[in-house]
């Protein structure tokens, strides 16, 4: 168990855990943080996490550690891990189960006071358009040749077949489309799971979920990303469904072999990895990607769900109802990027599991409206409370291979939460506070309630107090459907 006084602080926002803490370190550990937060997670395993996952072949720089830290599978949720490419290992622990889960915001200039009398009608509405739950089907059905084609082309897919409008695929990460995606590296499996759940949410922390933009902190950038305060706004958060969970488990299983073969010796066998450069590291970097497309195309459909909700509920009734692409970022993902490390220039694999990216301005990855401002990060919150959104930074850049915190972050485990949390009274006091609720599952609310979660105001002013990100809006949910 590592202790709070094991860790070197560095200023109030900032802690190390040096590389001469344990011999096998090949990197130190560099935390943002609290102390709050910090002594919040001292009870799971996240910081031991955090040094096991620095033992990996091939890494540089540091493991960056967000302030929305927790305990995950090898990896804690909130880690950052860049290995050098080609000959450094891919974890599929160091990117996680729901491979590309992320997060898309929509915009509009629908005032908020105009909205009020139709807020019920359109929960209900993208409840019934945005299907959630363990298991359930999309509202899009392809056979296995179709969902390899979307496996391929990911949002571009969506563009092909009506789904999508050209400007969201420039406003989203990688253009909705990761090149390198090999199908043939999914496993039938994987593919039987996926082909149905096209256009659907899952359950867990995932939600379609209506903000007001309740305060702007910087107009100019604001005005850039289409976000005026008063008006709704639309967050989407979700991942790869089945398809990508099978994918991380039938590698996770493949890989204990490579282990072997390659004779890397881990602390932990959650940490399970591959050269990038030998078959096996080839293999899961194709299938990895193919399950990326496929939520990417995922979340595009959500979106044109959404628009056709909002259509239904205000065209003819308000102007300004059609919800605009702000961007969309993924927060589960391994991506192959050049960043500086100690004056050089490197090609490296940066593992983000729980961390989204966030380029800063001038980068050549941003669409051509982003390129002064820095790309959007999308911070979301946890039904009850806030979420935010925020600028990538040029310092980002230099201390966290362009990345940032993803949420607020888990305090409270999911059985913890349902045993002292009532899903129908929860329900009653969101209701109470102005939010509108559809949930297919009260213990599934439960686990998800704002009080199992850290407070994403102190995540946020921590993220921001090292550079990592600059704030532009704050978001507060009026409705919320849940799986």
């Amino acid at each position: 168990m590592i202790r709070l006084q094991d860790l070197k602080r560095i200023t109030p926002y900032e802690w190390e855990i040096p590389q001469s803490f344990r011999a096998d370190m090949r990197v130190p550990v560099r935390i943002f943080a609290t102390q709050r937060l910090l002594e919040q997670i001292m009870d799971d395993k996240s910081l031991e996490q955090a040094v096991n996952a620095a033992t990996l072949p091939g890494l540089v720089g540091t493991v960056v550690i967000m302030p929305d830290m927790h305990q995950g599978y090898g990896f804690p949720i909130g880690g950052v891990a860049a290995t050098q490419f080609p000959q450094g290992v891919v974890s599929p622990g160091g990117i996680g189960y729901d491979i590309n889960c992320g997060v898309r915001l929509l915009s509009s200039d629908i005032e908020y006071e105009a909205a009020l009398p139709h807020l019920d009608a359109l929960a209900t509405l993208l409840n019934k358009y945005c299907p959630s739950g363990v298991g359930v089907e999309g509202v899009v059905h392809v056979n296995i040749p179709e969902l390899e084609r979307v496996l391929r082309e990911g949002s571009r897919w969506a563009l092909k077949n009506g789904y999508a409008k050209e400007a969201d695929l420039i406003r989203t990460e990688e253009g909705g489309c990761l090149d390198g995606a090999n199908p043939a590296k999914v496993s039938e499996r994987a593919k039987k799971r996926g082909h149905k759940q096209i256009g659907s949410m899952g359950a867990g922390n995932h939600f379609v979920e209506v903000d007001v933009v309740e305060a702007v902190l910087d107009p100019e950038i604001a005005s850039v990303f289409g976000l005026r305060q008063g008006c709704l706004a639309v967050q989407i958060h979700c991942g790869s469904r089945g398809l990508g969970h099978q994918v991380c488990t039938d590698y996770v299983q493949e890989l204990q072999a490579a282990v072997r073969r390659y004779g890397i010796e881990l602390p932990d066998r959650e940490l399970v990895c591959a050269p990038m450069d030998s078959p096996e590291g080839q293999a899961y970097l194709g299938a990895m990607r193919a399950a990326a497309n496929f939520a990417f195309a995922n979340r595009q459909i959500l979106a044109h769900s959404a628009r056709r909700a909002f259509e239904e509920i205000f065209a003819g009734k308000l102007k300004g109802w059609e919800l605009r692409q702000v961007y969309d970022i993924a927060h589960n993902m391994g991506k192959i990027e050049t960043h500086e490390v100690e004056g050089k220039r490197l090609k490296v694999c940066v593992h983000r599991k729980g961390a989204t990216r966030a380029f800063g301005p001038g980068s050549p990855d941003l669409p051509p409206e982003y390129q002064s401002t820095g790309q959007p990060v999308l911070v979301p919150g946890s039904m009850g409370t806030a979420s935010w959104v925020l600028a990538g930074t040029a310092m980002s850049m230099a201390r966290s291979f362009g990345s940032c915190c993803h949420g607020a972050g888990r305090v409270m485990s999911r059985s913890k939460a349902k045993h002292e949390i009532r899903g129908d009274e929860l329900r009653r006091e969101l209701e109470r506070d102005g939010i509108r609720v559809r949930a297919g599952s009260m213990p599934g609310l439960a686990e998800e309630a704002p009080q199992a979660y850290k407070d994403v105001d102190e995540v946020v002013e921590t993220v921001t107090a090292v550079s990592i990100a600059r704030k532009v809006a704050r978001l507060r949910p009026v409705a919320v459907v849940k799986g």
